[in-house]
């Protein structure tokens, strides 16, 4: 038996129970996992509340997509992997089928990347998902290249932080938009050329900032109606990513409204990337350069004990937090 978060009816952080509940052993493609570090995300929170993409499909049902760990066993038709080894998780699976909020989880080898002896648990957990979100959207799928200007809400988050990085990395322009002035000095410490509050007309500012021309592309994670304001800050034939959906509301195509044919309005999910191979090759060989030239770093905003998984997710609703929030289970 090991401990392990599930949630037994939808709702908010206080569904969340630390049970005892035997793992399983690895099947065919899986191997179990002694874990170390969990790397908490938005997705998890909004399935727990009955908001995901995903609806819940059984209760009792877990949580966790992102970890850190060292691989305990290793089941039949595996390949690369063996026991013993550090690895990290990156979310590749369903939460209806997986979870990693637990002191040992089974999980599929194919969302399993080899963690550098340089990389501790902690980094291990809260390094993948950003920055594979971020050069998926940006570079694999957007083609970002050196000049380009990117918008980036909600940017004091773990993905909105790697999405900076991720465009000084290849020569873009980032800009930063948060809801809160406070934060505007540390996102100029990580690299933001500009920064603006939401309270300001966002556009606007794009538009004044880019000479009128609009930026080529605008990294959403809020989505809602809020897009049609946004998508005045385009360029012609610029694209809109929406990986997000943090308003909770209804999200218009403001393409014809605002007269922009040329508008591209793209809904994005990180499994686009970690589900194809060749995708994820790219992905990781991408964020380990970035790693190793310290270009890319998790920005950790709190550490928390899997005890305090509920406060943890509590802080993750918060305005506050800056950063990933990471669990760790020792």
């Amino acid at each position: 038996m090991t401990r392990t978060v599930r949630f037994h009816e939808i709702g908010g952080p206080e569904v969340m129970l630390l049970e005892d509940v035997d793992p399983g052993e690895p099947g065919p493609g899986e191997v179990l996992l002694r874990v170390e570090a969990i790397g908490i995300n938005r997705a998890e929170a909004l399935f727990r509340g009955g908001h995901y993409i995903e609806p819940v499909k059984e209760l009792p049902a877990r949580l966790g997509a992102e970890a850190a760990g060292v691989i305990e066993a290793v089941g039949p038709q595996v390949a690369g992997f063996a026991a013993g080894q550090a690895v990290s998780v990156v979310p590749a699976f369903s939460a209806n089928d997986y979870g990693v909020y637990a002191e040992r989880a089974v999980v599929p080898a194919a969302a399993l990347v080899h963690r550098p002896t340089d990389v501790d648990a902690i980094s291990g957990a809260a390094v993948w998902m950003p920055y594979v979100t971020a050069y998926g959207a940006l570079v694999e799928v957007g083609g970002l290249r050196a000049g380009d200007t990117v918008v980036i809400n909600a940017a004091s988050s773990g993905v909105g932080l790697a999405a900076i990085h991720t465009a000084l990395r290849v020569g873009a322009v980032p800009v930063a938009v948060t809801r809160t002035g406070g934060k505007r000095q540390r996102l100029i410490e990580e690299g933001a050329a500009e920064v603006i509050v939401s309270e300001q007309d966002v556009s606007e500012r794009v538009l004044e900032l880019t000479a009128g021309r609009g930026a080529e592309y605008v990294f959403d994670a809020v989505a809602g109606p809020g897009v049609t304001d946004l998508a005045r800050a385009v360029a012609p034939g610029g694209t809109h990513f929406l990986y997000g959906a943090l308003s909770g509301l209804p999200t218009p195509y403001p393409g014809f409204d605002l007269g922009m044919p040329a508008l591209n309005l793209r809904t994005y999910t990180m499994m686009e990337t970690t589900r194809d191979p060749r995708r994820l090759g790219r992905a990781v060989a991408f964020v380990s350069a970035g790693l190793r030239a310290g270009a890319f770093r998790p920005v950790v905003d709190r550490v928390f004990p899997l005890e305090e998984i509920v406060a943890a997710h509590r802080h993750m609703e918060s305005a506050t937090r800056f950063g990933k929030i990471v669990v760790t289970t020792g």
